[in-house]
C-alpha cells in the first residue's frame, strides 16, 4: 500500500528517523519541491473526488460547465 502524507516542516526530521527505523517501510522518494508537492496534493484530491463520485457521495460538474466557467 502507498500513502501520501503532509507533515509540518518542524516535525519532518523526527518523522523521517522514525520511518527509517521501521524495517517494513521503504521510502521510495521524498518530494521537497513545493510546486511538485502542490501538484501531487491536487492530484490526490482529484482522485478522492472521483472515488466519492463513484460511491454516489459527491456530484461532479460536467465538462460543459467547466468550460463555461473559463
Amino acid at each position: 500500500m502507498k500513502v501520501i502524507l503532509d507533515i509540518d516542516d518542524n516535525r519532518v526530521p523526527f518523522f523521517m528517523e522514525l520511518l527509517k527505523s521501521l524495517d517494513y517501510i521503504n521510502i521510495l522518494k521524498e518530494i521537497k519541491d513545493e510546486e511538485k508537492s502542490k501538484a501531487i496534493q491536487d492530484l490526490t484530491e482529484a482522485f478522492n473526488d472521483v472515488k466519492l463520485y463513484e460511491e454516489g457521495k459527491k456530484p461532479l460538474k460536467s465538462a460543459k460547465d467547466l468550460l463555461d466557467e473559463l
